[in-house]
Formats: C-alpha cells, structure tokens, sequence
C-alpha cells in the first residue's frame, strides 16, 4: 500500500475522520460559495444540521449541469490567487465543467494517484509509460503526478503516434501502461501489424480508465498485451483520475474514501440505498480546496462492497460500472446500457472488440443495429458463415437483454479506432427530429 494509515484505516476512526471533513466542508461552502448557500436555502438546512455523516443526506446535489451553470469560477471556494492549475471537461455539449486547483489540491492529487498506481505494485522501479492526453484533459497530469510522488521512471508520451509508442515501450523497457482500454486495443493492432510480440515487452500491468469498459475486453487486452489489466476510475467534476482504483485482486474499485465520500442513490428518487443495492453514485469531495464539490451525481450505475478485501485494504469497493444513466438507451421500453452489449459481443468467436451501436427511429419505435467487426478469419469465411455468425449474436443479445436487435458484421478495422474515449453510440434519432 502507499498510504496503509488512510487505505487501512478502522472504520470507526475512518467515519469520524470523514464526519470531521464533512462538516468543515459544509460550513466552507455556506459561507465562501454563494451557489451552495442558495442550494441550502432552498433545502431549509444550514452547517448546524450537519452533525454526522448521515446528515450528509439531508445536504443538496449537484450535477454537471449546474458545473456548467456557474462557469467558470460559480464553485471557486478559495481566493483566485491561490489557484495554481485549471482542468476543464471537453465541453462538447456546451459550457466546460471546471476544476480549480490550489497548491494542496495537486498534492491531494498527487497523493491519490500514487495509491492507484500503487494498486497496480508499481514502485520507483517501474518504468510508467503514460498514454493519457495531457492538457486540460486531467487524465494526463494526474498519472504524472502520482508516478512523479511515487518516483518511478516516467514517459510522459500522451495519446497519439502509435508506432512511435510502441517503439518507446521496447526501448525504455516501459512496465507499466497506462492509457484508455480501447487505445491498449489499438496498440494491440498495430503491433501485430508491426511484428512486434507483447510477450518480449517488460509491460506487466495496465491502469485503464476513462471509459466504462467489461469483463470481456478485460480478458482481451490480457491476452493480446501479456499484462494485467486494472480499472481505475476518476472524473474531472471531483479531482481527475484517482478517485477510485482496482488492486491486482481485480474485485471493485477501492474508493479513496478519506477523501471523498461514497454514495448510492436511487436515480429516480434520490434516496440514498444500502450498501449492496445498485444504483447512481454519489461523490462529495471532503478535502479539496479549490472546487469542492457536494454530492456531485455522478450519473454512473454500480454498488458499493463493503466487505474487506484479500489484498488488506479496509476503503470500501465499488463494482465496475454497470453503465451510466444518461448512456442508457430505451429500446422499446426495455432498458439498455453499452456495457451490456460489449459482454455479449465479447463471448462470440469471430468477432473483434471493436463496436458501433447505431440507434435509429422508425415512425414510433426505436430500433438499434450493433455494427461489429468480425476477424480475418471469419471474414474470408462464406457469406452463408456470415449470415450464421450474425444471426447468432442477434440471439444472444435478445436472451441477454430481452431486446430484438440488427446485427451487422463489418470489415476488420473498418470501424474508426479512437486514441482517446471511443464513441460506441452513434444515436439517430436527434437527426430525425429528436426523442420524444
């Protein structure tokens, strides 16, 4: 472990820790943040109720949209001079969501990034090879910091050139990668390409996050990098990558709960749920400085594990994400997340881990066609093979999901490769006029 105090820490001193945070926070924000004194107005609560860390139900949300209400500076909590770095989300759907730093915050980053990288065992004799973008993007600097305070070799390539990658992994002899899922994947490809064998690489394990991503495409970057595979999970919105890391146990995502605090609720209701029960988590930053942020709905779907973990740590886990609330699709009323989709495409032969699901409307009803590639091999295969394959994956997803679907196989490498988040929805219904 790198912080064994706080990742291993009792629970009864671990709750009164984060009570103590909790309440610092809420009176911080009451009086330095006018949009979270109007949101407790409007709720009738103030810093006096707050007296434990269930009281922290009674305490208002705060979601992207309201991020992006205040732009830039609505959630600033410190005195501008005191920020030091600022990280925004990419904005496509409108305003930025901004995140302030002060010179604690990017220790506070910094430190929490050495405990996911230290998740994966890495140490100052790993050789960090760091495939995140770099720039306003956070995934970049957060991996630079954490391998920086862990003192670790660091190559700090970004995204992008990968056959330049790939030769920097052999000469540098890189141990450790980090980077988005589907770009391992892309490396993967254009190794192969190469002729360069993962089994001659130093690389032992991989830290990926970024993008929601199954048990299925765990399996295959295993196999085709020759390196253990970890989710890790973060968001701009609470401080980046660092939030919350898979140990090489590979059970839940331990979360950093010293420092930000564990929800789930009903996405519906918003009542807070039992440990055990799947639902939307719920984030509150109980020690940032810049950009605190409370209860912040983060729109991703899991549960928490409270139960200890062989590896000794005591934080409490999350379970990989099971989708997101605004990435779920209703197909003719059955409920439909991507994630679901990419498991089952994950266990037909023939197919790559490369997917589009493409949405469209028909007068009244919406229809997908899941576009998948299939391998070399099936490709030179009969079109008879073809038909076959695709109507078997049709099967499987309808017995999966309980949703009729078109399955279209397409070329290899036909589908466009993303050196960053790859996009697996292509929704047409806004084209044609919208949802209803």
């Amino acid at each position: 472990m790198w912080n064994s105090k706080h990742e291993s820490m009792g629970r009864e001193e671990l709750t009164h820790l984060q009570q103590e945070r909790l309440i610092a926070l809420v009176e911080k924000l009451y009086s330095r943040v006018p949009f979270y004194k109007k949101r407790m107005d409007e709720k009738g609560v103030t810093p006096k109720d707050i007296k434990t860390i269930t009281d922290i139900a009674k305490l208002p949300f705060t979601t992207k949209q309201d991020m992006r209400e205040v732009y830039p500076y609505g959630l600033l909590a410190t005195d501008i001079n005191e920020i030091v770095e600022i990280h925004t989300s990419s904005g496509t759907t409108g305003k930025p969501v901004v995140g302030a730093y002060t010179r604690n915050d990017i220790e506070l980053w910094s430190e929490v990034m050495a405990r996911t990288l230290a998740m994966g065992e890495t140490t100052k004799e790993d050789t960090v090879h760091n495939g995140y973008g770099y720039g306003l993007f956070t995934g970049g600097l957060g991996v630079h910091y954490g391998a920086r305070k862990i003192g670790a070799n660091l190559i700090p390539i970004s995204g992008g050139n990968t056959k330049r990658q790939l030769m920097v992994m052999q000469d540098f002899k890189s141990t450790v990668l980090t980077c988005t899922p589907s770009y391992s994947l892309l490396m993967a490809e254009v190794a192969k390409e190469e002729g360069i064998d993962f089994d001659k690489l130093s690389l032992r394990v991989g830290l990926f996050g970024a993008e929601p991503w199954g048990e299925g495409m765990r399996r295959e970057i295993e196999d085709k990098l020759k390196l253990k595979a970890l989710d890790i999970y973060g968001l701009t919105e609470i401080i980046g990558p660092g939030v919350a890391s898979e140990c090489m146990q590979q059970n839940g995502l331990h979360i950093f709960e010293d420092v930000f605090y564990p929800e789930i609720i009903d996405p519906e209701t918003g009542e807070v749920l039992p440990h055990g029960e799947k639902g939307e988590l719920v984030i509150t930053t109980l020690t940032r400085e810049g950009t605190p942020v409370l209860r912040y709905r983060t729109r991703d779907i899991t549960y928490l594990m409270p139960e200890q973990c062989a590896c000794g740590r005591t934080i409490i886990r999350m379970h990989r994400l099971l989708g997101r609330t605004d990435d779920m699709l209703i197909i003719r009323g059955v409920n439909v997340f991507p994630s679901q989709i990419e498991e089952v495409l994950m266990k037909i032969e023939g197919t790559e881990p490369h997917y589009q699901i493409v949405v469209q409307r028909h007068g009244q009803l919406d229809s997908i066609e899941v576009q998948v590639e299939m391998t070399e091999k099936l490709f030179s295969d009969e079109i008879k093979d073809l038909s076959s394959t695709e109507k078997n994956i049709e099967a499987e997803i309808y017995s999966t999901l309980n949703v009729h679907s078109k399955v279209k196989l397409v070329e290899p490498k036909s589908i466009p490769r993303s050196e960053g988040k790859a996009k697996r929805v292509i929704d047409k219904r806004n084209i044609q006029g919208g949802r209803s």
